[in-house]
């Protein structure tokens, strides 16, 4: 089999388990395995296989079936008992379908006959690898979901996200206005919530605007406040969220959609720390702190377009760029985990486990939305709705048992020919098989006699 090339990175560096008391095939063996990216380990006998395998071993095992001592059935019973979700492949040139029946039926992953193609091999320990992969997901996400807690914040161990938390620890006390930079679902609230939440400010309102979701003639009369008989429908007096916000924090989300008029006002604010409600005169001093929000980079003149250059100092402070979640791509695991838990409460579903099609899909979307878009994406997954469509050249699902009991009739059917160059009569007695049964499985299995003929048989 042809591997893709994402499947072949996948691989690169996983571990195979080889158990063979035969040493010039554990050498052979692990010469095609190493040259297929797998990192292979060589044992001689199954007892010293078993003193190095644990529940936790990222790998897959393929053992002879035949050895000296523990032979590779009593290895694959031993195994399974440790963590029955291990892939034991096992191979032999002595065995028979029945006996592959019963192998599989006792939880070995695949069964293959000597002698056997590099191919053959590369690609059982490919699947298995990717089933053992999964597997590990599951348990890493369950381990993930059971200390995920709602109010952790700002969930992730990458780099870039523990320069964040030790920034906001270090501004939070300062009472200086802040910028937040970040692409639409970063986090930016979770931000300034946790710079609030982590001042002195903390015991006082936190109050958010998300500049561009109100019109111009709402928003002014939002910030500011206004007094009865103010314009039309002013029945009554109102408190501005800058005003409401005094003691705590004030945070304005979108504010690079902010009209100029607007500016120019909120600057006046930043600038005296008074706020002039509408219809009055009169000033209110207030102890504001200001963290604002932008999608875009307002340093970059082309970028702020309309945005006031000395609104733009004034609350440039401090910034903090909250990273995309493609270039932390560490912490999806662990935000997937927390976001899915979470969902899975919420709905009163038990917690799902990953598939191949949900694994791939956090492994290779970009993420555009980034947390928000991870969010939504755990909240279908826990609904049964996350499946996402195979992409082109990703790999097909594990065979069933039946093919698997095919592939290996067919592969006994041929290293019996081989070995007896192509002579029927011999081959149906060591198949032990009738004639017409013996013809009806080459046709069925696509298998020409005569490419193993030496004489006529």
């Amino acid at each position: 089999m042809t591997t893709n090339s994402s499947a072949g990175r996948e691989n690169e560096g996983a571990l195979v388990a080889f158990v063979d008391d035969d040493e010039a095939l554990g050498h052979a063996n692990r010469q095609t395995l190493d040259l297929a990216g797998f990192r292979p380990i060589v044992f001689s006998s199954a007892e010293e296989a078993l003193a190095a395998i644990d529940a936790d071993f990222a790998g897959v095992v393929v053992t002879d079936i035949r050895m000296p001592g523990l032979g590779g059935l009593e290895l694959l019973r031993r195994l399974t008992a440790l963590d029955r979700d291990l892939p034991v492949l096992l191979v032999t040139g002595h065995g028979d379908v029945e006996m592959a029946v019963g192998a599989l039926r006792e939880g070995a992953y695949d069964f293959i006959a000597k002698p056997y193609a590099s191919d053959r091999l590369i690609e059982s320990v490919g699947r298995a690898l990717e089933k053992r992969r999964l597997v590990l997901e599951n348990r890493r996400l369950r381990q993930l979901a059971a200390r995920a807690e709602d109010d952790t914040p700002l969930i992730g161990e990458s780099a870039g996200i523990e320069r964040l938390r030790q920034t906001l620890r270090q501004i939070a006390d300062a009472d200086v206005d802040v910028l937040v930079e970040g692409e639409t679902g970063t986090g930016k609230e979770v931000v300034a919530s946790l710079l609030h939440r982590w001042s002195r400010r903390g015991v006082h309102p936190f109050v958010a605007l998300n500049c561009g979701a109100l019109p111009e003639t709402v928003i002014e009369s939002e910030l500011f406040g206004h007094e009865a008989g103010a314009f039309t429908g002013a029945a009554r007096k109102r408190i501005g969220r800058i005003e409401h916000s005094s003691g705590g924090t004030l945070f304005l989300d979108e504010i690079e959609s902010m009209s100029p008029a607007l500016q120019v006002k909120l600057l006046r604010v930043l600038e005296t720390r008074e706020v002039e409600p509408l219809g009055t005169n009169q000033r209110r001093p207030v102890n504001l702190r200001v963290v604002a929000a932008a999608k875009v980079d307002l340093a970059d003149p082309a970028a702020r377009a309309y945005f006031r250059e000395d609104l733009f100092y004034r609350l440039n402070v401090v910034t903090v760029r909250i990273p995309p979640l493609r270039e932390r791509r560490e912490d999806i695991p662990l935000l997937f985990a927390h976001f899915l838990a979470r969902a899975a409460e919420r709905f009163r579903r038990e917690l799902p486990d990953l598939t191949p099609s949900i694994s791939r899909h956090l492994g290779q979307h970009t993420w555009p939305g980034n947390v928000r878009e991870l969010s939504h994406y755990a909240e279908r997954v826990a609904l049964g709705l996350g499946e996402e469509p195979a992409e082109p050249g990703t790999e097909p699902e594990p065979p069933s048992l039946s093919e698997r009991v095919d592939r290996f009739e067919a592969d006994t059917i041929r290293e019996t020919l081989a070995r007896h160059g192509g002579d029927v009569r011999r081959t149906i007695e060591a198949l032990k098989l009738p004639r017409k049964t013996f013809y009806d499985k080459l046709q069925r299995h696509g298998i020409t006699r005569k490419a193993f003929e030496s004489d006529e048989g």
